[in-house]
């Protein structure tokens, strides 16, 4: 059993909703966050309402790492590299002018909140991968249908 299960999947549920959340609320309003920013008003907004639904099918993918955690390591870290390269990309938007510091708030509720859960899973995910496992006997009974032995 993995250590902290329980713990992965409240944070992978809660991961799950957001994006789906923030992705239907890209998609209905794709506008929201140049107005947010103070930027003009964007003539594709299409654009950002197609990330709003990979954002939010993101979010699928976490529930399903939240079914089972011990499995889901691929899309945690897949996750978390986006989560990483996303800011890396702002700052650089930020920093060269082309983007106001204010749309750094993205950042940090979309991506750097969820660098610290999702490195301890991946982290907890090796580990539990790196420790030997018990050996069965060729055909003993698992453990769980003892009592059904006679």
């Amino acid at each position: 059993m993995m250590p902290r299960r329980k713990l992965y999947r409240a944070i992978f549920i809660a991961a799950g909703v957001y994006n789906i959340a923030w992705g239907i609320f890209a998609a209905l309003d794709p506008q929201w966050i140049f107005r947010f920013a103070h930027l003009p008003i964007a003539n594709y907004p299409e654009i950002y309402a197609c990330l709003g639904m990979v954002i939010g099918l993101y979010g699928l993918l976490y529930l399903d790492t939240a079914r089972i955690p011990e499995q889901g390591w691929r899309i945690a870290a897949v996750g978390l590299l986006g989560k990483i390269l996303g800011p890396i990309g702002m700052a650089v938007l930020i920093f060269t002018g082309r983007w106001p510091p204010r749309l750094s708030i993205l950042c940090l509720t979309n991506d750097v909140i969820w660098w610290i859960p999702f490195a301890m899973y991946l982290i907890d995910v090796y580990r539990n991968a790196r420790q030997p496992k018990e050996r069965a006997e060729p055909f003993a009974i698992p453990r769980a249908l003892e009592h059904t032995r006679r």
